[in-house]
């Protein structure tokens, strides 16, 4: 068995962003209880910035579970939660 943990999670969060701190005080527990791992992004470093800037600007945080957004602003721990249990039925 991997150690590696599966990255299902994506944040996506820029810097002195207030709420992407409390997103990843949400998403990592839940993540974890899962058994998942979380890839943060942020979009303004990011290889891809000016898409992700176009895409996620005035969003972030945003949550992405296995492709899907799950949310933004103000991440819902229960709503991550079930996309996580979702994705492994």
């Amino acid at each position: 068995m991997s150690d590696r943990v599966d990255e299902r999670v994506v944040l996506y969060v820029r810097s002195g962003c207030h709420l992407c701190e409390a997103a990843r005080d949400i998403v990592a527990p839940v993540a974890a209880e899962a058994g998942a791992g979380v890839s943060e992004i942020d979009i303004d470093t990011a290889p891809d910035a000016a898409e992700l800037v176009e895409r996620y600007g005035e969003l972030v945080p945003v949550v992405v579970v296995d492709g899907v957004q799950q949310g933004y602003w103000r991440i819902d721990a229960g709503r991550v939660r079930r996309a996580l249990a979702a994705g492994r039925a």
